[in-house]
């Protein structure tokens, strides 16, 4: 016998019996001392017990967990050593060296004036190389643009990270070009808010934009088009509670409303209306119908809308749910 044919005879030997440790480990395994199946892994010690006895089957089990314990989120955050998770809301993802601005070293303690001006040098460069080129400096501004203007409008973290990936994606397709930064920034954000079913209506956009409200509609079509996304027609009840909530009307008032809406727009009432326009009359009807009456002119400069537009939009919703007013 050759010794490569040796050598072939033992490997598969071996892998033999791995394959047979595999499937013990595997298989349904029982206790040694009260034959038992009930075996559970402890999540903290990462010993195999038997549920029924307590006896500790295994105990040098690998714990893939960190090696430090913390009873609440204020310690994990101190005792981890990683750092905050990507986001595309950041143009490096959050994928960077941070030097902090404290002046202190690793014990707490201040570190000399010579330190203090390097590390002040360090930092100056810190920030200027996070910006390789022109283009990641245009992605850094809108970026911080869409930030701005989500924290004016109070719309969620989820709606930001949403427009930062509409953004990058008209910047992959060149669609930026010939337009103005900050209007494909607003209509990226606008686009979000319709994803995410948080709408926010075209006046509301352009008051926290440095863009004007025809700019901002004639881009978002045009970014939504070449982008193929696809979006939904807003459904109206969508701002019915927050304008009920800046009106301080009651929850009456609210599901009113809704029903205006839902049996008005099953008679066909919605096609080619503006939804906020829409649900404002709703709103005036309802608050009628229920004696909390609010003016024309409250309800429309809450839904940035004319009185005109409530007032005709009122008239056809009573005829259609059959009230005289």
């Amino acid at each position: 016998m050759t010794r490569s044919t040796r050598q072939r005879e033992r490997q598969a030997e071996t892998e033999h019996e791995a394959d047979e440790r595999e499937g013990e480990t595997e298989g349904v395994r029982s206790c040694p001392e009260c034959d038992a199946e009930n075996l559970v892994k402890s999540a903290d010690r990462g010993e195999l017990v038997c549920d029924d006895c307590g006896l500790v089957v295994e105990e040098e089990n690998i714990d893939p967990g960190p090696e430090w314990r913390a009873f609440n989120h204020a310690e994990r955050q101190q005792k981890s050593r990683v750092g905050a998770p990507t986001t595309q809301t950041m143009h490096d993802k959050g994928l960077t060296t941070t030097i902090d601005w404290k002046d202190k070293d690793a014990y707490g303690r201040s570190i000399s004036s010579k330190k203090r001006s390097q590390m002040h040098r360090l930092r100056k460069w810190q920030e200027r190389i996070r910006t390789k080129d022109a283009g990641e400096r245009n992605l850094q501004f809108a970026l911080s643009e869409i930030d701005r203007m989500a924290s004016a409008l109070g719309v969620p973290r989820s709606v930001r990270e949403v427009a930062s990936v509409i953004y990058r994606r008209a910047l992959s397709d060149d669609l930026i070009r010939g337009r103005s930064i900050e209007g494909v920034a607003t209509s990226a954000l606008y686009a979000a808010c319709r994803k995410e079913g948080i709408p926010r209506s075209l006046e509301e956009i352009s008051e926290v934009s440095r863009v004007n409200r025809k700019e901002i509609g004639r881009t978002y079509r045009y970014i939504s088009q070449e982008l193929g996304l696809e979006m939904r027609p807003v459904d109206p009840k969508k701002y019915v509670p927050r304008f009920c909530s800046e009106l301080t009307l009651s929850e009456e008032v609210q599901s009113k409303a809704n029903d205006i809406i839902e049996t008005t727009a099953e008679k066909g009432l919605l096609s080619g209306k503006s939804p906020t326009g829409y649900a404002a009359a709703a709103i005036y009807a309802a608050s009628l119908l229920c004696n909390e009456k609010k003016t024309q002119r409250e309800v429309a400069d809450v839904a940035q809308v004319t009185e005109v537009t409530i007032r005709n939009r009122y008239q056809e919703q009573i005829e259609a749910m059959g009230i005289h007013g």
